[in-house]
């Protein structure tokens, strides 16, 4: 780790940084969810879970784009070993499937069967 933005500081910094974002960006993205099962009369236990699955993927992507700007994209993958390595602190909910495009896909398919299973339910 020769260069300054990968020690542990930085590290430390970027994942602070995530934490707090967080929520805000999972709100930001979870609330049109809520709204269309509002407006289709879905029941509020699938409309909880449907709009953090929908808000994840979005927000998990912004979180992963502001690795790789403060980073880069050939130096990121030491933020998310420096993770791993610390699994019950700064990668407290941290795996390495989290970072795969397909997993966020995966997500966000997932909440829109939620959505038309809801809608049929109704």
């Amino acid at each position: 780790m020769s260069t300054p933005e990968l020690n542990e500081n930085n590290y430390k910094r970027i994942a602070f940084i995530n934490w707090a974002l967080s929520v805000p960006l999972l709100l930001i993205f979870a609330w049109p969810y809520f709204f269309l099962c509002e407006l289709f009369y879905v029941h509020k236990a699938i409309s909880f879970p449907g709009s953090i699955l929908f808000g994840l993927p979005f927000m998990l992507t912004i979180l992963h784009g502001h690795v790789t700007m403060a980073l880069g994209a050939a130096h990121r993958h030491h933020y998310y070993n420096w993770l791993s390595d610390f699994p019950f602190t700064y990668g407290l909910l941290f795996h390495s499937v989290i970072i795969s495009t397909r997993f966020r896909l995966f997500l966000f398919v997932l909440s829109l069967v939620l959505l038309l299973a809801g809608y049929l339910i109704t």
